[in-house]
């Protein structure tokens, strides 16, 4: 689903236990994700769409090869290997797709109308060896990362992964340590080919498969490139001393970029939830940080229901925004963005909360009814940054998911309206009914 989260621990951390010297595992994935959308046009909504028209439509599938094994006691390695295809459905049923890794190929004679095919792309996203010995663990090469400013988004038909050197330590009690340098990365933000995250009506628009130049989360063909402009340091601690309580900071170093803090506290006591966060950015070229906070309150009966409501705010006079620096190509307004942690973050239209000036309000509630699990959100944001007009995007979300053995499904309902207060021409609504098919093997 568009929202699974990945643990950075339970990603990065092998214990001892976990070594045969014999254990070899294969695993993977088929994905099929479509959706389609009703969409009123404006200036930032694109060309007006129906729902099941080629136009407002979006789709690709992915397949996801895993394999890893121990090469010897307390050493082992992986790697996974990801193909990406529209199965030839571009100028057909689909004129978006999720993924940015497709490159474009002209199929037509010059003096036929513009027509080309969406290419299959294949490239392998994680192929790292990892080592345990004394309560730590180093992990190298490429793999998925989940720390507050730079982590996987896994929401989409693929994910972007990072090549980097990782270190953890539990010799503290309850006290996690984290230490990485990070190379590159195959997210947007660095692909030199890539003009940003998702597009306005909330995929990559490839209409017409005029450039190569798509936006969205991905590099194209998979690539990596070089993580901010001399790779990035990372320091990180996690502490549950007091057992309902666990804290969380984060110091980041873009070098030659910006120097970056995340702060956060989570609270569960018999099912009471609070939260708490703080994050700072330093931007070398900016002229004010950009600060936000962001409050979580929620209730969670076990086995029935959890609702949760929250509220963040974003310094009206920041640079960048505070949103997944590997996937975010600068700040974004509209639903356009990449995806941040912050507790009020929107189910689809990311880049809103996360943007400068940005106050965002956001309820939520999640149920089990007959083997389904049901969601529901409701998310608005107010962005006011100084020097700009103010925006405002409302959204409400709900998803329905099942699994049949193996079988994956998940049908998701996204309503999106978008306000320029000083440009009507701007505004646009957007109704999206998506498809998630998922088969694990």
């Amino acid at each position: 689903m568009k929202l699974t989260k990945l643990s950075l621990i339970a990603a990065m951390l092998i214990g001892s236990s976990a070594f045969a010297i014999e254990n070899t595992k294969v695993s993977g994935d088929i994905n099929l994700f479509y959706g389609t959308m009703h969409s009123d046009g404006g200036t930032y909504g694109g060309a007006s769409t129906d729902l099941f028209d080629a136009a407002g439509a979006y789709g690709d599938i992915s397949v996801n090869l895993e394999l890893t094994t121990d090469l010897t006691k307390g050493v082992s390695a992986g790697a996974k290997v990801t193909y990406v295809t529209t199965l030839g459905l571009e100028n057909n049923l689909v004129e978006n797709t999720w993924s940015n890794t497709h490159a474009v190929t002209s199929n037509q004679a010059a003096s036929f109308a513009t027509r080309a095919q969406l290419d299959d792309a294949m490239y392998m996203g994680e192929l790292w060896v990892a080592g345990t010995a004394m309560d730590t663990t180093l992990k190298v090469g490429r793999q998925s990362l989940d720390t507050p400013l730079a982590f996987t988004e896994s929401w989409g038909v693929d994910a972007n992964t990072f090549e980097a050197a990782v270190v953890i330590n539990q010799s503290l009690p309850d006290t996690t340590l984290i230490g990485a340098y990070v190379g590159k990365s195959n997210g947007s933000a660095d692909d030199l080919n890539a003009t940003g995250h998702k597009n306005n009506t909330g995929l990559n628009s490839v209409a017409g498969y005029a450039t190569a130049a798509q936006a969205g989360y991905m590099a194209q063909e998979g690539k990596f490139n070089t993580f901010g402009t001399n790779g990035v340091y990372v320091a990180g601690l996690i502490n549950n001393s007091v057992e309902p309580l666990t804290v969380q900071a984060w110091y980041y170093s873009l070098q030659q970029l910006a120097d970056a803090i995340w702060l956060q506290a989570d609270l569960n006591v018999d099912g009471i939830l609070l939260g708490a966060q703080y994050t700072e950015v330093d931007v070398d070229a900016g002229t004010n940080k950009d600060e936000a906070y962001s409050f979580m309150v929620g209730y969670e009966a076990k086995d029935m229901v959890t609702i949760k409501a929250a509220y963040s705010s974003v310094d009206e006079d920041g640079t960048i925004g505070v949103a997944n620096v590997a996937t975010g190509n600068g700040n974004s307004r509209n639903g356009a963005g990449a995806q941040s942690k912050l507790y009020t973050e929107m189910w689809w239209a990311y880049g809103s909360v996360s943007a400068i000036g940005a106050d965002s309000w956001s309820v939520t509630a999640e149920t089990t009814v007959a083997g389904i699990d049901l969601f529901a959100g409701y998310y608005k944001a107010d962005i006011d940054p100084t020097g700009a007009t103010d925006e405002e995007m409302t959204e409400i979300a709900l998803t329905a998911t099942k699994s049949f053995g193996p079988l994956d499904t998940s049908l998701a309902i996204i309503l999106d309206d978008f306000e320029d207060n000083a440009a009507s021409t701007n505004n646009y609504q957007s109704n999206n009914l998506q498809v998630y098919l998922t088969y694990n093997f």
